[in-house]
């Protein structure tokens, strides 16, 4: 047994944990950025996140005690006391921002929609893990997928929460596309949700309405929906190559830039450390999903090949739609850049899953 715990602590991943640190290590500095004022370095809200990111250090190491495995036999489970939080939310939520999307827990609140992320990844581990290969897809895997990604998708976008959900849908269509999902199926499934876009838009909040009109033309209400892309865009472009310095943008410290420590995060960064700035932040991202879909690439199951590429398929989105949206190049859609933007359960919910990623790796040497 001391053997084979000595097994584990060599192969610990250094790489992710390093790359996780430095990048909630530099979301904590730019949210004191953001919340600055004169005469109180530290804000509340950069207080909570360090608070948060000691937990979730702590999170990501209990996640690499267990053998990943076992979360194979008690992914449903996980996936069920996921969709129950979602559950009492529209019951005993509190509301925020006009959206009711949180449990309070005493003098903290959690987002149950941040842990159905690593729930439904779980979950879909668990259900497509037999169909990884040559086995096809068959219609009732499809049907099983689509009954286990529609339940939170629903709950959510009656949050309303047009970014979680969506984020689901794509972290699930990239997990089905790596086990295997035909290119037929793809094209069936642009064939029925085409028609089906008018209804939906209808049901879509007058807000978010105006965020997707506002992604084709920011400039046809510069001061109401077009204001946040705008602003952003400015933030971005006058941090040109080095940027303004820490704690000197404009844009920031003024106040033209809203949603500063969540949404629009990295235009602030953007601002203070210009486009090379930018490039070292992307450049740590990339190179912590490099490493999880190396992880994925060599784990020695399906169920550890699937969880630990769903993981990394998580930030992936995370970024991409958060980076997309404060350039202007996708619509505003409420999706905060991971382990870096303001919000404790979705920083959590972040090292939780790159615990079991890292689980993944440091167990592929002991089967």
């Amino acid at each position: 047994m001391l053997m084979f715990d000595r097994r584990l602590v060599s192969h610990f991943d250094l790489g992710v944990l390093l790359l996780t640190v430095a990048i909630v290590g530099a979301g904590i500095a730019t949210i004191v950025s953001a919340t600055y004022s004169a005469g109180a370095w530290l804000s509340p809200s950069a207080v909570r996140q360090l608070c948060w990111a000691l937990v979730g250090v702590v999170a990501m190491c209990a996640m690499m005690v267990f053998d990943y495995r076992q979360l194979e036999r008690y992914a449903y489970v996980v996936y069920g006391v996921g969709l129950l939080l979602l559950l009492l939310v529209p019951i005993v939520g509190s509301v925020g921002g006009g959206s009711r999307r949180w449990l309070n827990l005493g003098p903290a609140s959690i987002q149950p929609s941040e842990l159905m992320k690593i729930a439904l990844v779980i979950a879909l581990a668990r259900l497509l893990q037999t169909r990884v290969g040559d086995t096809p897809l068959t219609l009732r895997s499809l049907g099983a997928v689509a009954l286990l990604l529609g339940a939170p998708f629903g709950l959510i976008m009656a949050q309303p929460d047009l970014g979680t959900a969506l984020l689901l849908g794509f972290v699930a269509a990239s997990v089905l596309l790596l086990a295997g999902l035909r290119l037929r199926w793809v094209l069936i499934a642009i064939a029925v949700v085409g028609p089906l876009l008018p209804p939906i838009w209808t049901h879509l909040k007058p807000y978010q309405q105006r965020r997707i009109l506002t992604f084709i033309d920011p400039q046809a209400d510069p001061l109401g929906a077009g204001y946040h892309v705008i602003q952003s865009e400015i933030a971005i472009g006058s941090g040109g190559w080095t940027g303004k310095g820490y704690l000197a943008g404009t844009q920031n410290h003024l106040n033209f830039l809203p949603e500063q420590h969540t949404d629009f995060i990295f235009a602030v960064f953007a601002e203070e450390w210009g486009f090379l700035g930018c490039c070292v932040l992307l450049t740590l991202y990339l190179l912590l999903m490099a490493r999880g879909l190396v992880i994925a690439s060599r784990a020695k199951d399906n169920f550890g090949m699937l969880v630990a590429f769903g993981m990394t398929c998580i930030v992936f989105w995370q970024v991409f739609i958060n980076v997309g949206m404060a350039s202007g190049m996708l619509p505003v859609v409420g999706i905060t850049l991971p382990m870096f933007s303001y919000g404790g359960s979705s920083l959590l919910a972040i090292m939780i899953g790159l615990g079991i990623v890292m689980n993944v790796s440091m167990r592929r040497f002991t089967f």
